[in-house]
């Protein structure tokens, strides 16, 4: 049956490879299902909800990616995405966790409607390479000083905005050992390196008194603070719309540059560079977020540490098939989920900002008209707490210095329009 539905033969692949390179997959993203639930808990939300909604989300959007695209990509709430949701929508503009949740879904309908079009595919390809890894390697600084105030490494300060904060306290020593372990686990390949350290730190915290110890396994909690919860006529305000549009673009060119690399990596792509099946990747991607927002958790994304498991062999959807199997049974570990505390989710949180701040290396550091705006968007992501105004100072800057450089047709029309858009939404709106 395997063999007759994800063609295994087809793809040089078998059962047993399959599921070692799922269990591989599952292992280091894991760490979503503590993370997630510590950052929408921020925003007001139901920490045991959310981590229900986070493993059902992540297992039904798996699920979709692997028995209707038939690629071996692992789907859950994207980080930053979920940041962006709490930082920056209900804390920043102070928007109620519902009315975020409204956006997260008419994002996901708006990606669902674009995928059955072509616009999808000219949306992705008319935004600058520049601004899609500055888009990148700004949220990963907007996570980086996220984790560095959880770790309690920063705090505020009322005349240099952020200062150094108590190093001595046992909370942040335990983050920033967290964090080298981490990064030493992941150097040396072992699997689940993120997953690994969260629990270590967690463990040590517990042992020293750091942090209380609420148990291990348990019948999932209610979904009932989060389930159906959304705002949708709060939604339609004016003043959202820019957000709603954020959530889009960024889950764009995520579960675009993740499709891509990990298409590569298995060697899906055809002699003709394009990858199969991408409307139906799109398209399980979309649904992904529209049944997350009902569920109640942020924007789910394709997973880049579905690499992990590229790289163990696996080739097809029955990759997926395991990890959401392993999701599924994950809902049983919620008192888990409530031990971890923010001292160790912090350096998952900073461990991936290093990941993705490394786009801006490949960014061409030799044309100013492009690494101008490519740094505007980087910096004013965490520095403005938005992910939103990032992107649209990044548009505006890019429009600006192409058409007064003499340059407008590299800019394009849709980043143009774009960019007026945006303008008149700061200036007049």
């Amino acid at each position: 049956m395997f063999e007759r539905y994800f063609r295994l033969a087809e793809n040089g692949t078998t059962i047993r490879t399959e599921v070692v390179a799922g269990v591989t997959t599952f292992l280091t993203m894991a760490y979503i299902m503590f993370v997630n639930p510590a950052i929408l808990g921020d925003a007001g939300m139901d920490h045991g909800a959310v981590f229900v909604a986070t493993c059902l989300g992540s297992a039904i959007g798996t699920l979709i990616m692997a028995l209707y695209a038939n690629y071996p990509l692992a789907l859950a709430p994207g980080m930053g995405l979920n940041a962006y949701f709490t930082y920056g929508v209900v804390k920043g503009m102070h928007y109620p966790w519902q009315v975020a949740l409204g956006a997260v879904f008419l994002s996901g309908v708006l990606f669902l409607m674009l995928s059955l079009t072509r616009v999808r595919s000219w949306i992705a390809d008319a935004i600058p390479q520049s601004q899609k890894l500055a888009i990148s390697a700004g949220i990963g600084l907007f996570l980086g000083i996220i984790a560095l105030k959880d770790a309690g490494i920063v705090t505020g300060d009322p005349e240099t905005l952020v200062t150094l904060g108590n190093l001595k306290t046992p909370a942040t020593v335990l983050a920033v050992l967290g964090f080298f372990a981490m990064v030493a686990l992941d150097a040396r390949r072992v699997p689940g390196a993120i997953i690994i350290a969260v629990l270590a730190t967690t463990a040590a915290g517990v042992l020293l008194g750091v942090s209380p110890f609420a148990g291990v396994f348990a019948l999932p909690p209610s979904l009932a603070p989060t389930f159906l919860k959304l705002d949708l006529a709060g939604t339609f305000q004016i003043g959202l719309v820019t957000i709603v549009f954020a959530f889009f673009f960024v889950d764009l060119f995520d579960n675009t540059g993740t499709l891509v690399g990990v298409a590569y990596r298995a060697g899906l792509i055809d002699r003709d560079g394009k990858i199969p099946r991408l409307r139906q990747a799109f398209l399980a991607d979309s649904i992904a977020t529209i049944t997350g927002a009902l569920l109640g958790t942020s924007t789910l994304t394709s997973y880049i540490e579905s690499a992990a498991g590229v790289r163990a062999g696996g080739r097809t959807g029955l990759v997926g098939l395991v990890v959401a199997a392993l999701f599924l049974l994950s809902l049983f570990l919620a008192p888990l989920a409530g031990t971890v505390p923010g001292y160790a989710t912090a350096p998952a949180l900073f461990f991936v900002a290093c990941l993705m701040t490394r786009g801006l290396a490949e960014i061409d550091w030799q044309d100013v008209t492009e690494y101008a705006p490519a740094v505007v968007t980087a910096l004013t992501m965490p520095l403005t707490f938005s992910i939103a105004n990032g992107i649209a100072f990044g548009f505006i800057a890019y429009a600006a210095v192409k058409l007064l450089a003499g340059r407008p047709a590299e800019a394009g029309p849709a980043v143009i329009v774009l960019a007026a858009l945006f303008l008149v939404k700061f200036v007049v709106l």
